[in-house]
């Protein structure tokens, strides 16, 4: 897995990509305490693991792979 950050709240995260459309996220215990929309959910008690995405990690893990530093396997 690939450590991705977010460019908002520098939140790191483990990263896989399966296609173009599947991603794997794992979430650290450190990003339910970093990330304030990450943060908020576990709040509530919802564990991080649990906690889909937010628009900015989803927009730097996109952004990672544009620049290659996540790849897509080429034989999807």
């Amino acid at each position: 897995m690939t450590p991705v950050a977010c460019g908002e709240c520098g939140t790191q995260v483990l990263c896989e990509k399966f296609s173009p459309a599947h991603t794997q996220v794992q979430w650290t215990e450190e990003a339910g305490a970093v990330c304030p929309r990450i943060a908020a959910e576990v709040a509530t008690g919802r564990p991080s693991a649990r906690v889909r995405s937010c628009e900015a990690l989803r927009a730097g893990i996109e952004a990672a792979v544009l620049a290659g530093r996540l790849e897509v396997p080429a034989d999807v």
